[in-house]
């Protein structure tokens, strides 16, 4: 279902939709609540829901088509502005699974070309069908071969230092659930977070995470010393590294080319943090599409450093932690709600 107030825009997109193949456009609405009834009638798999709208906009439309149809997987498509980052990140909150940046118009033609690119790899990979709950392992995981499943040698018992996360779709609700698990010892230790979002939105989302967590939370600055407490999120279209400086771990960003199609990339962080952290590092993998973060999560286990990936079930898409699961790179793969519970083991000292 598409629910944009342009007809422009609602007929360009079910065009993209149609050509792309697979996929059935089984209605239009031109505001919210044409979409809330239209919901409770043809109960679509993915909603494409703009924020702004007359009668009942998209934030407000929002838990009531997923009241009316729970299974919906709602995509939140928005022009790039601050105001409409902070309503999209809201929504984020409230059950929408992804958002995409819309093009000013249909004649902005690299904005729609990638917007088109962007649609189209999303709704491939959250049409995929999902299984069942799954429950912590560390393996067998189902449907992978044995042999992609040795799990890698365990870290030599090094206090934690630092703690990474990389995710992507899905990933800002999945990102705020693992730190509010952690909320207790995150005092303990510095956290640096690639999420991949447009530049506006890595900003709103920092300001989300500080209020979420009582504690430091913004984009990183190049050449910042990287300390316990405080939560650092990579700037949007700017890679984040690790370097040492006179012994201490200071934030390197950088304007490089996009690695995996991403910039800022999960890589870029593992690769860096793994030959400053070494052992003492610890990541997590979370939802999200692609493969970024299974090179760099080779090189924080040839380090010693501890990997651990989100399960299947509970990933809006099981791109990246499927990918390093595959690549035999997960010291432990877990749903979402016990992903926090084991970190915060580690970073507590708790016996393993």
């Amino acid at each position: 279902m598409i629910v944009d107030d342009s007809a422009i825009i609602r007929g360009m997109i079910a065009r993209w939709v149609t050509e792309a193949g697979g996929f059935d456009v089984v209605c239009t609405a031109s505001n919210g609540r044409m979409a809330v009834d239209l919901a409770e009638r043809h109960k679509p798999e993915i909603v494409l829901l703009d924020i702004e709208m007359p009668e009942i906009d998209g934030l407000a439309a929002l838990p009531m088509i997923l009241k009316a149809h729970p299974a919906s997987k709602v995509i939140v498509i928005s022009t790039l502005t601050q105001r409409n980052a902070q309503i999209s990140l809201k929504c984020l909150s409230l059950g929408a699974v992804d958002y995409l940046a819309k093009p000013e118009s249909a004649r902005a033609v690299d904005a729609a070309a990638e917007f088109r690119r962007d649609l189209v790899e999303k709704l491939r990979a959250l049409g995929a069908p999902k299984p069942r709950q799954s429950r912590p392992s560390l393996v067998p995981v189902p449907n992978i071969p044995a042999s992609q499943q040795s799990p890698p040698p365990r870290s030599s018992n090094a206090r934690p230092q630092c703690l990474l996360i990389g995710s992507s779709t899905g990933g800002p609700r999945a990102v705020e659930r693992v730190l509010q698990d952690l909320k207790p010892v995150l005092p303990r230790i510095p956290v640096l977070i690639v999420q991949h979002m447009p530049a506006m939105f890595t900003a709103v989302f920092a300001e989300h995470l500080q209020t979420l967590l009582s504690l430091p939370c913004h984009e990183a600055k190049d050449g910042e010393e990287i300390n316990a407490g405080t939560v650092l999120v990579a700037p949007g279209g700017r890679h984040m590294g690790v370097v040492s400086v006179s012994g201490k771990p200071i934030i390197r960003l950088s304007d490089a080319p996009p690695e995996n199609f991403c910039r800022p990339a999960v890589d870029v962080l593992f690769r860096e943090a793994a030959s400053v952290y070494g052992g003492a590092a610890i990541a997590t993998v979370l939802t999200g599409m692609g493969a970024d973060g299974t090179n760099g999560a080779r090189h924080l286990v040839k380090a010693g450093a501890t990997v651990i990936a989100q399960d299947e079930a509970t990933s809006i898409v099981w791109g990246m932690p499927g990918s390093v699961v595959k690549a035999g790179l997960a010291h432990e793969v877990l749903p979402l709600d016990a992903i926090g519970r084991s970190l915060k083991g580690m970073i507590a000292g708790a016996s393993r």
